[in-house]
């Protein structure tokens, strides 16, 4: 029964993709590690293309949708050129990519809150033992965030179909960010336009709307109502809510390529982490 239910599925195109799905030469794929601000971007961009829909989180996967849980007629009805998710490490099939790197020390955070809200983690797990399985890849299906970020810099820094965007300065200066998306994939907006993306699209709105939509989003179907989603939607809070000795942790593993991305440690002197990356790969495994 399960086969025959799976084959009428996949007849009807209501089957998810996954790694499967074909990919259009003018795809746009919106790639970060999770919880570096993927969702926030999504809601700025399907507000931005399609003013008259405004976004929630019932239609934001047939919007910008997510080959994880987006079916293959939802992807086949989208207007072109598609805008994408994805959590993935590099994928060369990938025609454009917009990429959004976050501060690890946050990601570590926001991800041990969101693990509590699915009911991965009880709210008495030890932040230090989440920190243990961040830095080993253990947290989320697409590697550690220094192996996922390192595959993209390695293969696409430079690359003039590569965009990356720092969700630091996205939230200091939305407007200015979304325009720069705007150029990189030609696309026709007017900065009345993008203002109204970005007030469609703020973290009140969008916890407003959770509320309202609890469980019409795979991101927190069946996940406890009394943790939002959509949680300080800020930078910096790793500062009271990392405990010192795990931001040190993470400033060893990827100092290196924090600097790089412009990100400031706390730990360590720039010689040391000189020293420390000359032994090591953008990744952050031993060489």
């Amino acid at each position: 029964m399960k086969h025959l239910i799976a084959g009428v599925k996949r007849a009807l195109g209501l089957h998810i993709p996954h790694r499967s799905l074909v990919i259009l030469p003018d795809d746009i794929f919106l790639v970060s590690f999770p919880k570096s601000g993927n969702t926030w971007t999504r809601f700025l961009l399907a507000n931005l293309r399609f003013p008259g829909e405004p976004v929630n989180w019932a239609n934001i996967d047939r919007l910008v949708p997510d080959p994880m849980g987006t079916t293959k007629r939802d992807f086949d009805r989208m207007p072109r050129p598609r805008i994408i998710k994805s959590h993935e490490c590099f994928d060369p099939r990938y025609p454009r990519v917009v990429y959004i790197v976050r501060d690890p020390r946050d990601v570590v955070v926001s991800q041990y809150h969101y693990h509590r809200k699915l009911k991965k983690i009880e709210d008495d797990s030890p932040i230090e033992k989440f920190v243990t399985r961040f830095l080993a890849g253990e947290t989320c299906p697409h590697g550690s965030w220094g192996q996922n970020i390192a595959t993209w810099l390695y293969t696409s820094e430079g690359n003039a179909r590569f965009l990356l965007l720092r969700y630091e300065d996205l939230l200091a200066d939305t407007a200015r960010e979304l325009a720069k998306v705007v150029t990189f994939l030609q696309l026709s907006a007017s900065p009345e336009q993008i203002a109204q993306a970005v007030e469609r699209s703020s973290a009140d709105r969008m916890r407003k709307l959770e509320k309202e939509q609890p469980d019409r989003n795979t991101l927190m179907k069946g996940s406890r109502k009394d943790l939002s989603f959509v949680r300080a939607a800020g930078a910096g809070g790793w500062r009271s809510d990392l405990p010192a000795p795990q931001a040190a942790r993470i400033e060893a593993a990827w100092g290196h390529l924090m600097q790089h991305l412009g990100y400031e440690l706390s730990s360590q002197s720039p010689a040391e982490v000189r020293e420390y990356g000359s032994l090591r790969d953008l990744s952050g495994v031993p060489r």
